[in-house]
C-alpha cells in the first residue's frame, strides 16, 4: 500500500461528525493518533537536513516566542504531502459550512490542488507545512498563520515526540477572544501521532442576532524539560 492511500484510508476512518462538532463548539478537535510512533520518528528526522526546507525561523529573532521552525521546500515529503491532500476535502465541506453561517461570499473547492491554484493568482506560491521543535524554556506566543489574501480557515498540528517521555509542559494552547467578555483559553493534553484540527484565524460562533466571528489564537506553553517537535500543515501557500 503506498503512503497516500495508507494516510487516506486512516483519515477517511475518523470520526467526521465529532470532528466537525467540536470545530464548531471550540474552534478545535482532537483526533485519535493518526500517526505511528515510526512515522513521527522519522519525521523528527528530517529537521537535520536542510535540503527539505526552504526557510528557518528563529522565534526569539521575531519575538514569536522561544524555538525554531522550517518550512518544508517543494516537493513536499510523501507523508506530509498525503495529509495535506488527502485532510483538505473534509475539512473543506466544513469550511464551507462555516462560510455559509457567516453569510460570506467565500467557498473553498472540493480538492487541494484547486485551492492551492487559487494561491497561485493571488501571488501565493510557497508552501506552508513545517516542523516545529523547542527545548526547555521554549514556547509559541498566541498568532495566526496568515500568508496573503487566500486563508483556509482551518489547519493540523501532528504531534511527534511523546510527552512525559521526550518532553514535559509543551502543552498546545487555543486563546478564544468573546465580545464584551473576557477571553477564554483552553490548553489541549495531546499523545505522540495525534492531530489537533483547529481554527486558523476564527470559528462562527452563534449569538443573539445569528453567527459571527470569534477571533481565536493559538500556540504553546513552556516546555519545561526534554525535546519537543511538531508537524504543522497549512492548506493555503504563502507570498
Amino acid at each position: 500500500m503506498s503512503v497516500a492511500t495508507d494516510i487516506k484510508a486512516r483519515l477517511t476512518a475518523l470520526d467526521w461528525r465529532a470532528i466537525e462538532e467540536s470545530l464548531w463548539e471550540w474552534g478545535s478537535a482532537k483526533t485519535p493518533p493518526v500517526l505511528t510512533p515510526a512515522e513521527c520518528a522519522g519525521l523528527i528526522a528530517l529537521y537535520a537536513d536542510d535540503r527539505l526546507f526552504r526557510s528557518r525561523v528563529d522565534m526569539a529573532r521575531y519575538k514569536f516566542g522561544v524555538g525554531d521552525y522550517k518550512y518544508f521546500a517543494a516537493p513536499l515529503p510523501p507523508l506530509v504531502e498525503a495529509l495535506r491532500v488527502h485532510a483538505y476535502p473534509p475539512l473543506a465541506a466544513i469550511a464551507n459550512r462555516w462560510e455559509a453561517a457567516l453569510a460570506t461570499a467565500t467557498r473553498y473547492p472540493p480538492d487541494l490542488p484547486s485551492l492551492l491554484a487559487r494561491c497561485r493568482r493571488r501571488g501565493q506560491t510557497k508552501p506552508t507545512p513545517l516542523l516545529l521543535h523547542y527545548e526547555a524554556g521554549g514556547y509559541n506566543c498566541l498568532h495566526e498563520d496568515l500568508y496573503g489574501d487566500v486563508v483556509f480557515p482551518l489547519q493540523l498540528t501532528g504531534f511527534l515526540s511523546r510527552p512525559g517521555v521526550d518532553y514535559t509542559g509543551g502543552e498546545f494552547l487555543l486563546v478564544e477572544q468573546r465580545p464584551r467578555a473576557q477571553s477564554r483559553g483552553e490548553a489541549v493534553a495531546t499523545e505522540q501521532g495525534e492531530i489537533v484540527v483547529f481554527t486558523t484565524r476564527h470559528r462562527p460562533a452563534r449569538g443573539a442576532r445569528g453567527y459571527f466571528r470569534a477571533v481565536m489564537r493559538h500556540g504553546v506553553s513552556r516546555v519545561r524539560s526534554g525535546s519537543r517537535y511538531t508537524l504543522g500543515v497549512i492548506f493555503h501557500d504563502a507570498t
